[in-house]
């Protein structure tokens, strides 16, 4: 409303000077009819010359002004990466402000040629930030949008698995991205937060995990969709949707680092992931492929290059009614790729050189349940690495015993000596596992972790460990050099217990 107010003024401004000019250009024969009123008018036509002067110079200026916007543009481009969000949201509604004639310029599309609707409400394309702390600078970032599920939610498992396996060092150069991609369950979306800063309390405050999402008027209206390929209506607006959400975590993670992961919230991801992923990545650079596979299945672990998901998002903003999103990556392939004049075998090869695929598969799919309510999916990739379930350790040597019983051949004497995992019923009030050290040992640190990548949510909750010196007279030294006990009374919310036994500087005590 406010540039169709300033539109309206300036034409009626310009329609005053016109009929003004108009007066002064009259003959002065007719003009001489009223003598009295020549005066005025001379000094009216002198006044009106010295404001056309003005109004040309103001426009010189205003034009120079838009020239400097846009050249900033151009050097952000350069050197950032955010650089094609810049020229949606500043040099487009500057030049529709001048009525997009500066320059003698053409108005260039964006998003809001796509979504129209976004232009009522000029906050519709800020997200809300939930949780983070803006890192940025990183080598890789994985992007997981999230919706409510009717059944069941799998997301906890899946952060869980993509944090099992990572080192401090790594932790440090990744982001994790939750988009919770709903806009009418307000307190779905709190309730997410909430779980996500209860589980995952180090991570969300380091920076590593970010959960946010997307302004109440991004989305359009989906009822006018039009079915096709033989979709029902709550398929092309779940696909659809789906298309949108993508797009969007796309444009918000384009800027945090080098490379971007798109993977789904009911997948698990292989021990060591990040180390595969950056040695695959780094040996592929200097092939010009638009992106890398680390899964068969689907958009799930799809790893594109930062600088291209402007290109790719606006892709799928143009054709975001249309197709499923996996439809219009290949598109893209097709369109960068394929020669119209060749035959399908050529353009498969063409595409193959913009494509790398990691095998076998890091990510695998494991939600039953889809996001598209009533839908079952049974999606398995065949190419998932087993995973390992377990780290041997070289232990020193202890009589073990517990009240737990244990499952099968998982013994806890086997897990202790390095050859399988501990693996027993259900843990109650009082339960426990003691390692016992006849010979005095020296004691520095120690690391119980429970769960795996596969079962992780076999965890201990609600643990106590006790490191007893079998000489209460003198518990100092008893901890660093004696026969002791550790006690492990059924450890906190992700099932690692770890800590440095500080031994008393002070000997004499």
């Amino acid at each position: 409303m406010r540039l169709l107010s300033f539109r309206f003024g300036c034409l009626l401004a310009c329609a005053c000077f016109l009929s003004l000019t108009w007066i002064t250009s009259l003959p002065r024969d007719e003009a001489s009819a009223g003598s009295s009123v020549l005066p005025d008018l001379q000094t009216l036509h002198d006044r009106l010359l010295v404001a056309e002067d003005l109004g040309r110079q103001v426009s010189r200026d205003l034009s120079h002004i838009l020239g400097q916007l846009i050249n900033m543009s151009k050097d952000v481009n350069l050197t950032h990466s955010t650089s094609n969000t810049t020229n949606i949201f500043l040099i487009e509604p500057v030049r529709q402000l001048f009525g997009g004639q500066a320059g003698k310029g053409i108005s260039q599309p964006n998003i809001y040629t796509y979504m129209p609707h976004l232009r009522r409400h000029p906050d519709s394309l800020v997200p809300n930030v939930i949780l983070g702390q803006g890192r940025r600078g990183v080598s890789m970032v994985l992007g997981i949008p999230t919706v409510k599920r009717d059944k069941q939610s799998y997301l906890v498992n899946t952060l869980s698995s993509l944090f099992y396996s990572l080192t401090s060092s790594q932790s440090q150069d990744l982001v994790i991205v939750v988009f919770v991609a709903e806009v009418t369950c307000h307190y779905y979306v709190s309730s997410v937060a909430d779980t996500i800063r209860n589980n995952f309390p180090k991570e969300v405050q380091s920076g590593l995990l970010e959960v946010v999402s997307p302004s109440q008027y991004y989305y359009p209206n989906f009822t006018s969709l039009r079915e096709t390929f033989g979709d029902s209506k709550d398929r092309v607006k779940w696909r659809t949707k789906q298309n949108l959400d993508f797009s969007f975590l796309m444009l918000y993670a384009q800027d945090k680092g080098i490379y971007y992961v798109q993977l789904e919230d009911d997948v698990v991801a292989k021990a060591g992931y990040y180390n595969d992923m950056i040695t695959f990545v780094t040996q592929q650079e200097p092939k010009p492929w638009l992106y890398l596979e680390f899964s068969q299945l689907g958009f799930i672990g799809k790893m594109f290059r930062t600088r291209d998901l402007p290109m790719i998002a606006e892709f799928f903003l143009m054709f975001h009614r249309d197709k499923p999103i996996d439809w219009l990556l290949d598109h893209i392939l097709w369109v960068k790729a394929c020669n119209p004049e060749k035959d399908a075998k050529h353009c498969n090869e063409q595409k193959a050189l913009l494509k790398q695929r990691y095998k076998p598969s890091l990510f695998q799919h494991v939600g039953l349940h889809s996001s598209l309510p009533g839908k079952l999916q049974h999606l398995k990739d065949k190419d998932f690495a087993k995973q390992t379930l377990y780290n041997a350790h070289s232990n020193p040597v202890a009589e073990l015993s517990s009240s737990l019983k244990h499952y099968q051949e998982h013994s806890l004497e086997r897990a202790y000596k390095g050859e399988d995992f501990f693996w027993a019923l259900t843990p109650i009030q009082d339960d426990y596992i003691q390692f016992k050290f006849p010979e005095p040992i020296h004691i520095s640190s120690y690391l119980f972790r429970s769960g795996n990548v596969e079962t992780i949510g076999d965890k201990f909750y609600n643990t106590t460990v006790e490191v007893l010196p079998s000489n209460v007279s003198n518990p100092f030294l008893s901890l660093s050099l004696c026969v002791c006990v550790v006690l492990l009374i059924f450890t906190p919310s992700l099932g690692v217990s770890a800590s440095r036994v500080i031994t008393n500087p002070n000997p004499n005590l």
